[in-house]
């Protein structure tokens, strides 16, 4: 069982939700991003997306491709993303870390050197916004051999053919895109949130966690009462942009606002 699926599977039997946030590998700049991994756990994180900085990140809002932008400029590779992993190794076995990036980057070094040192680093599991199902079959026991869960993203247009082709080649949990369009933008519309999950879910047993346009302990509490988990992502690097000149409060500011939304969710038990 992966650290994934092991983490997932407890917080069900407890009946909690997962509280998933993302922040950018090297924004505001790659020295702090180990200490801010910490702060999310002591914030209450279940599983940390961390996001590999990508100079075409076509799936993101201004937010996080600013955050991008920011994190290349220090030259912070998919190499150091998993560099950051394995240092946050040392003192933090326990919490799963999801790559979250584009597959270039990947493919310029190489699928099996990816992998291998993925793993080595501590990384469970792997999520590539631009890696199509229909590539999937090829890639992804690749993946898989390696230890490590491929997660997918699936969408409010995603037909119930796409959904069940994605469902049987993901691990860990599905990652379901509550809004149309970029990170960042609109608002959510929690009936149409529900009724998308339980279409998903009568295609797959696999845990799915909802994102995009969670921004606080209210948004968070409305996903979570309907989906396994949450993900938080612009709201968390909104405040790295704004605190970016002094980083030394950024442990505190994310993990409080973390917290928040820890106790939303723990409300709904």
């Amino acid at each position: 069982m992966s650290r994934i699926e092991s983490t997932l599977s407890a917080l069900k039997a407890r009946g909690a939700k997962a509280l998933i946030p993302f922040i950018t590998a090297g924004d505001p700049h790659p020295s702090h991003t180990v200490g801010l991994m910490h702060a999310l756990v002591a914030g209450g994180a279940d599983i940390i997306e961390l996001g590999v900085p990508f100079s075409d990140p076509m799936a993101d809002g201004p937010t996080i491709q600013l955050a991008c932008e920011r994190a290349l400029i220090h030259n912070t590779s998919l190499w150091n993303c998993c560099a950051m992993v394995a240092e946050f190794r040392k003192t933090d076995s326990r919490t799963p870390v999801v790559l979250m990036g584009y597959l270039n980057p990947i493919e310029t070094r190489g699928l099996d050197a990816f992998c291998t040192l993925a793993r080595e680093s501590g990384v469970d599991g792997v999520l590539i916004v631009d890696l199509a199902v229909e590539e999937a079959p090829e890639f992804a026991p690749k993946v898989r051999s390696f230890g490590l869960d491929l997660i997918f993203l699936l969408a409010p247009t995603s037909s119930d053919a796409r959904i069940e082709a994605i469902a049987r080649e993901a691990s860990g949990y599905l990652y379901y895109v509550s809004l149309k369009g970029v990170t960042g933008s609109a608002s959510l519309d929690i009936d149409s949130v529900t009724a998308k999950l339980e279409q998903i879910r009568r295609h797959t047993a696999l845990p799915v966690a909802v994102g995009f346009g969670i921004r606080d302990a209210e948004s968070a509490a409305k996903v979570g009462a309907v989906a396994d988990g949450v993900v938080v992502g612009s709201a968390l690097v909104s405040q790295i942009e704004k605190h970016q000149s002094t980083p030394e409060v950024l442990p505190d500011l994310l993990k409080s606002q973390l917290a928040q939304m820890r106790a939303a969710l723990d409300a709904l038990n």
